[in-house]
């Protein structure tokens, strides 16, 4: 099985969870029922804030893998900064769940895993925002997003090139295939856990 053969296998287990993810409900969820721009904002803001905050502090630590975790942790705090400025200020609320999961782990097979589940999870989250702002009459947010999709993508290969040396091992894929699953996993509950509290069917109503 070659790495990227993994990832899709973690789309497809988790495609239910995953596209539920990319619903609107997730924005709802997000923002605690306040579908406004800044209330959308701030709750991307919150999971780009906290995957810096990780992947800086991966960094410093160094377990082999210091360069990758720096050019994602770069890469994650200019979004930030590009989506607090568009806001009057921001102070970040609670770890979101998948991130608290992937902040967890150290060892760096499960950190890359978790960065490749952290990616899927941040694409569908940044597909709602790119969608929200393109309902909102607001074609530079949601162009901003829809950069923020191309840059999970180049972090997935990215990611793919640093599990080169373990793409042969069935044990090593194994593990960063369950971190993967682990952090969407943390993710999705979190979003039930969100709408049942506000009331809210998690599940999509036909």
């Amino acid at each position: 099985m070659t790495v990227t053969d993994l990832l899709e296998d973690v789309r497809d287990e988790l495609n239910t969870e995953l596209s539920r993810l990319g619903s609107s409900k997730s924005l709802y969820a997000d923002t605690d029922g306040e579908m406004e721009p800044d209330a959308v904002l701030a709750a991307m803001a919150d999971s780009a804030f906290y995957a810096a905050e990780t992947t800086e502090g991966w960094a410093e630590a160094d377990d082999g893998y210091a360069d990758l975790y720096a050019s994602v942790a770069e890469m994650v705090r200019a979004q930030y900064d590009a989506i607090v400025g568009e806001l009057d200020a921001h102070d970040p609320d609670e770890r979101p769940a998948a991130l608290a999961v992937l902040r967890g782990f150290d060892d760096p097979l499960a950190r890359l895993g978790g960065l490749l589940g952290w990616t899927l999870v941040a694409d569908e989250k940044a597909s709602q925002a790119t969608g929200f702002f393109t309902g909102q009459a607001d074609p530079n947010t949601a162009g901003r997003f829809r950069d923020f999709r191309g840059e999970y993508e180049d972090l997935q290969g990215a990611v793919f090139d640093a599990l080169d040396e373990a793409a042969g091992d069935d044990d090593a894929l194994a593990e960063v295939r369950s971190a993967a699953e682990q952090v969407v996993g943390a993710a999705y509950d979190e979003y039930v856990e969100r709408l049942e509290a506000q009331g809210v069917n998690p599940k999509p109503v036909c």
